[in-house]
């Protein structure tokens, strides 16, 4: 009993961040994190 209670807690957390992760407002903050390892901050070397 006390697993199935777990189970469905695990569950229900897991669909709230995918829903969570996947609103259409998030998407400006992901695709800039994705550019993030492209973008070179750092200055030159002289």
């Amino acid at each position: 009993m006390l697993s199935g209670i777990i189970t469905l807690l695990l569950l229900l957390l897991f669909l709230t961040g995918w829903a969570w992760a996947w609103r259409p407002g998030r998407r400006a903050e992901f695709d800039a994190a994705a550019r993030m390892p492209l973008e070179d901050d750092r200055e030159p070397l002289r």
